[in-house]
């Protein structure tokens, strides 16, 4: 018999001008919430807490210090109080849970996935390779560390966040670890209908082309919350549409509506069989792929500032990672 996951895709917004706490208590809540209706994997959009630095894309990179530094202040390290929240919640609803964060790593911001399993145990911390565009003003880039698929409660997870889909290797490094599920991130509340529509795009491919369901999750602002970030009605404009939370299966296919305005939920129960209907005609690691032609070469060392050589140096090389 296959198996079947019930996953929800939470599309929510963020609690503004407070220390991250808030927003965590909504992530918190949203987990039980989603508990109430059966769900066993919930993922969130990408960097919810304390929240996506939509201030970045309509601002000046001269005018952008204040809001970075006070982005600092409220950012997520890793472990700290907003992990221990989230991961008391994965553990009492017995749900794996996966949830975006800047996160701060003494002087710099990364665009963080964490994944937390049923027991609350964090089975993946990774970083955002390359931030987009405005988005390099705000964060540092990840490593191939986190290019990795995890066992989880649910199956074998994978998870990128926003434009790392356009990376097709990078989707690739994961394909060949045989992701059951894809856990999607993007912001929301950006740019407009176009960025919804290839959102949509993106996500069916890599669901078709991977074998894999397809969990995504964008952030949304309300009204009042577009209009404190743009402090100026001018600026307002691309802080609008673009989200688009949806689940998909591995042929493709939107399973239950997308939402597009508003907060709440897509949930759909993945029947896992579909993966090897899928597989069967195309597996784009296995019998449908040419190694001997094509192949990826990965570099999974985490990125170090420091190399020690030599009798007594490990020591001071932990410390000056530390």
């Amino acid at each position: 018999m296959s198996r079947i996951v019930r996953a929800a895709a939470i599309q929510i917004s963020p609690v503004l001008g407070d220390d991250g706490s808030g927003t965590a208590r909504k992530v918190c809540q949203s987990i039980r919430d989603a508990a109430e209706r059966g769900v066993k994997l919930a993922v969130f959009p990408e960097t919810l807490v304390p929240y996506y630095p939509y201030f970045s894309f309509i601002q000046p990179a001269f005018r952008l210090g204040g809001e970075h530094l006070a982005l600092y202040e409220r950012a997520v390290v890793i472990p700290g109080p907003v992990t221990g929240m989230v991961a008391e919640a994965a553990r009492e609803t017995g749900m794996v849970v996966v949830l975006g964060v800047n996160e701060r790593d003494h002087g710099t911001l990364y665009n963080t996935q964490i994944i937390f399993d049923a027991t609350g145990e964090i089975l993946l911390r990774r970083r955002k390779i390359t931030p987009t565009y405005h988005e390099r003003m705000v964060w540092g880039q990840g490593d191939g560390a986190g290019l990795k698929v995890v066992d989880s409660a649910v199956g074998r997870i994978g998870a990128l966040a926003c434009w790392e889909h356009y990376n097709p290797l990078a989707r690739y490094a994961l394909m060949t670890q045989h992701e059951e599920i894809h856990c999607a991130q993007f912001p929301g509340s950006l740019v407009g209908q176009i960025f919804a529509d290839q959102m949509e795009v993106t996500i069916r491919h890599h669901a078709l082309e991977s074998g894999c369901f397809v969990v995504n999750a964008t952030g949304w602002l309300t009204d009042e919350q577009v209009s404190q970030v743009a402090g100026d009605p001018a600026l307002e404009g691309p802080l609008r549409g673009g989200c688009f939370t949806a689940i998909v299966s591995p042929e493709g296919k939107l399973l239950g509506t997308p939402l597009t305005e508003g907060e709440g939920m897509v949930i759909a129960d993945l029947d896992f069989a579909l993966i090897t209907k899928r597989k069967r005609m195309m597996d784009s690691v296995g019998h449908y792929a040419r190694p001997e032609l094509l192949s990826l070469l990965i570099d999974r060392r985490p990125a170090r500032t420091v190399h020690a050589y030599g009798v007594g140096t490990e020591a001071a090389a932990g410390e000056a990672l530390s």
